[in-house]
């Protein structure tokens, strides 16, 4: 088979999934290496523009830790984590919300702008996007948890063929901005707008019941045995946040989430658009 005919034959099989799809709202939490490496950011956004055109209503939500911890040391201020959470000042919070709304997040609506998408940046604080209220757990300065989405915005924006890119600065009750963590703002997000489907990027293949142990994969997950995987130690860090989105998700009445290797070129695609997809599914 030539490589003209391959190409149609590619089109083809993912003529079922493109119509599947078609009108439906998929929220992406876009992080990891897949935002530092620039040829993985290209690779990423053309996908997600490629989504578009082929009729979904994409929502990209996303991070930018190490742009927030290059920031920080360029100003002198060395970052400070607790479990892996960062301790987030009202200096720390300036830098934050400086970094994360701004530069991170115009530099990808002007990448899928440029790439003939029609991309609007956000942050929690527009049209009180994210209310968040603060962390309570552990004193970490302006760390919050999501309190409560007002999705209309990208409900208004969604349905005029935009595609909203929201970071994770979120306003608390009294006006304050709020560190948020990313994957929990996208499980919320997703469950609020009904999403078709989650699908959280991440720097791993997806979730094992022993890390060490590549041959212990777990390609699909029912809720309970996510939450005895947490409660077990087995699900441990930062796959931690990403799999308790994925629960908030689907108990908002999200179809179907995954957690992808955003590392594997094209991996968007792949968990699209082919019978097996890739990483690991999480369902009811």
């Amino acid at each position: 088979m030539d490589y003209t005919a391959t190409q149609a034959d590619v089109l083809i099989k993912a003529l079922p999934y493109i119509q599947k799809y078609y009108g439906k709202t998929v929220v992406i939490k876009y992080g990891g290496n897949a935002m530092i490496d620039d040829d993985l950011k290209q690779s990423v956004i053309r996908d997600v523009v490629l989504m578009h055109y082929v009729g979904m209503k994409v929502i990209l939500i996303h991070g930018g830790g190490p742009d927030i911890t290059a920031a920080m040391k360029k100003m002198g201020k060395e970052p400070e984590f607790v479990n892996g959470r960062r301790v987030t000042d009202a200096e720390t919070m300036e830098i934050v919300e400086m970094v994360l709304a701004g530069k991170t997040n115009k530099g990808i609506v002007s990448i899928i702008n440029n790439m003939g998408g029609k991309a609007v940046g956000l942050s929690g604080k527009d049209a009180s996007l994210i209310v968040a209220e603060k962390d309570t757990k552990f004193d970490l300065g302006f760390v919050g948890n999501v309190a409560k989405i007002n999705p209309q915005i990208l409900i208004d924006l969604i349905e005029n063929d935009y595609i909203p890119v929201v970071s994770s600065v979120a306003i608390g009750a009294d006006g304050e901005s709020y560190n948020v963590n990313a994957d929990l703002i996208a499980g919320s997000i997703a469950a609020k707008v009904k999403a078709e489907k989650l699908i959280m990027m991440t720097d791993v293949e997806g979730i094992y019941r022993d890390f060490e142990d590549k041959s212990s994969f777990v390609s699909e997950l029912r809720v309970e045995d996510a939450k005895k995987m947490i409660t077990a130690g087995a699900v441990s860090k930062g796959m931690i946040p990403k799999v308790e989105a994925c629960l908030t998700a689907l108990a908002g009445g999200v179809t179907r989430t995954h957690i992808i290797n955003g590392t594997k070129p094209h991996s968007l695609l792949m968990e699209l658009f082919t019978d097996t997809g890739i990483g690991t599914m999480i369902v009811p």
